[in-house]
């Protein structure tokens, strides 16, 4: 059953109005030299000199002048700051500024269409300053303008599909001319293209994209577009990104916009940002993107759960989702680490690190209300006591801010509050930030998660080194020792060992004694990697008498040669 009509304009009224006054409170730039209480006057007079002097002195159309000027606090705020700031003295002097000390008109303009001030220096021509030494971007900014683009928006546009703003305007014009002949107004255009940028792009044809078209219209259908967003491209676009969302998930094109409307009421009240927050935490469940944006669209109620706040118990979840007890006995015996509680918001993590995963996915899909309904309870109080002093402790540290942030890390990659969890800890060294790149950068080779977290749990000192230098470990070990990344579940302390000066040298020394025919044995690489330096030479010499003195020659970092007899080997 469909909503009125007046409803659906009062909830979309409601959604942007917000939406809107969520944007006009933009954090201005500061303003040192400048007065609180005349700094709002001061930006309005500055911007009111800029948008003269680039229409009356720089020749830009006033529509486009103004755009500018309303659109570029931070590059504005930066010329007010190289004036002695006077209340009677400011405007004039601004306009001197600008009269004697041109602008990089590109800079103001980049930064108007929306693209992040600390990155438009990425975006300016070189050695070029005015529009008229190439007034192709401004041509192209004020046709999508004049068709009903919000200029502060055209960066969207610009960031993913340069080409638009090659083209002469003609060319615009007939494509957008195109794009509304397969049935939409303006604003939908508007909203389709600043979701789509390669629908305008100068590749392909408008109105290839047949499937997303029927998305599109359906939509429209649907959800009474036209009855309840006319002349409002903010709701357009708003529909259009969550359109966006599915497909970057992997849904088919021509089916998300009939999945959608059969959920209309839901999917139209709920912000396109909660719609992505809850695909990104549906897919780190770890399964095909695809599996996550279908169920978003069949069971849309999952949009309204909270999924951050609520604390969960691992436990208390695997006997809710239906495992039995010998099932959930060997789970505890073979992640302990994950025991205890956590926060919804790092649920995704347990589960992977249970590495029950894909069947918890496939529950939730069936029974989508167990989240929802989820009580937290069947936590060891003993461990929650154990765990409470841990933190306490935590607190009466000189780093306690530091201390908790790395335990922040740990229960977002699926570790519990329990004791172990305090005990690895405290042999981690870093920022949170760094640990997390350290794992990401693990993880990125291929080991598991469920793996790469027991390995944590039994060798945490393998989080204390450099991204570059684990994936440097890891590349070794699979391509020039031809093991597997499996082998580290046997041995993770393989990655603590030094690279060059051990692992590499001890390596290539058991090869050189194979291709001597000095040695048939094959050593694991524990023995070979892990034993000291004295049993290691000890080793050699009983396997040849000269074979330590080639060792250090040849191949040990330390190059020297100690206490060694002195037979050589043919």
């Amino acid at each position: 059953m469909s909503l009125p009509k007046c409803i659906y304009t009062l909830r979309l009224s409601h959604h942007f109005s917000t939406a809107t006054k969520t944007a006009s409170a933009v954090r201005l730039p500061k303003l040192s030299n400048v007065p609180t209480r005349y700094k709002s006057e001061t930006i309005k007079q500055a911007q009111q000199a800029l948008t003269d002097y680039l229409h009356a002195t720089r020749s830009l159309s006033f529509p486009s002048a103004e755009h500018i000027s309303k659109n570029c606090l931070f590059s504005l705020t930066n010329l007010i700051k190289k004036i002695e700031f006077s209340v009677p003295k400011f405007s004039n002097r601004f306009k001197r500024l600008l009269r004697y000390h041109p602008i990089n008109e590109f800079e103001f303009f980049f930064e108007s269409i929306g693209i992040d001030y600390n990155q438009v220096c990425d975006f300016l021509p070189p050695n070029k300053y005015f529009f008229s030494e190439d007034g192709t971007l401004l041509n192209v900014a004020t046709e999508l303008s004049r068709f009903g683009f919000p200029w502060n928006m055209l960066g969207k546009l610009y960031e993913e599909e340069i080409s638009i703003f090659s083209e002469s305007s003609e060319v615009l014009k007939a494509r957008l001319s195109r794009l509304k002949e397969c049935g939409f107004s303006n604003h939908s255009v508007v909203g389709m293209c600043l979701a789509f940028p390669y629908l305008l792009a100068v590749e392909g044809e408008p109105g290839g994209d047949a499937a997303l078209f029927d998305d599109f219209k359906r939509v429209l259908v649907e959800f009474n577009m036209e009855y309840c967003v006319e002349g409002n491209v903010d709701a357009w676009y708003d529909v259009c990104k969550k359109v966006r969302v599915f497909c970057d998930l992997g849904c088919g094109k021509g089916k998300i916009g009939e999945l959608m409307g059969r959920k209309k009421d839901v999917f139209l009240t709920c912000p396109a940002e909660v719609l992505c927050q809850k695909s990104r935490y549906f897919c780190r469940f770890g399964v095909r993107k695809e599996d996550v944006g279908l169920f978003l669209l069949q069971s849309p109620e999952v949009l309204n759960f909270d999924l951050e706040t609520p604390n969960i118990s691992a436990l208390g979840l695997l006997e809710i989702f239906g495992l039995n007890v010998k099932e959930i006995e060997a789970v505890i015996e073979k992640y302990p680490h994950v025991m205890g509680k956590n926060k919804m918001a790092n649920l995704p993590h347990v589960i992977r690190a249970l590495d029950l995963h894909e069947w918890f996915f496939t529950k939730i899909k069936n029974e989508p209300q167990l989240l929802e309904n989820y009580v937290i309870s069947d936590f060891d109080e003993d461990i929650a006591k154990e765990f409470g002093e841990g933190l306490e402790r935590i607190q009466s540290t000189t780093t306690p801010i530091h201390t908790m942030r790395k335990l922040d890390f740990m229960h977002s990659i699926g570790f519990g509050e329990n004791t172990l969890t305090l005990k690895v800890l405290a042999h981690l060294h870093g920022r949170s930030g760094e640990l997390q790149k350290r794992f990401d950068s693990l993880f990125s080779t291929g080991i598991d998660f469920s793996r790469l977290c027991l390995m944590i749990s039994t060798t945490p000192k393998i989080l204390n080194q450099n991204p570059e230098s684990l994936e440097a470990k890891v590349n070794f070990l699979c391509k020039e020792m031809k093991s597997s990344l499996e082998y580290l579940n046997i041995f993770p302390a393989f990655l603590c060992f030094d690279l060059e000066n051990r692992v590499k040298p001890r390596y290539r020394f058991y090869v050189w004694l194979k291709e001597k025919g000095l040695h048939s044995e094959s050593y694991s690489i524990a023995t070979m990697i892990a034993t000291s330096e004295k049993q290691f030479v000890a080793r050699a010499f009983g396997i040849h008498p000269a074979a330590p003195k080639h060792w250090f020659e040849r191949f040990s970092y330390r190059r020297s040669f100690k206490n060694c007899a002195g037979t050589s080997i043919p």
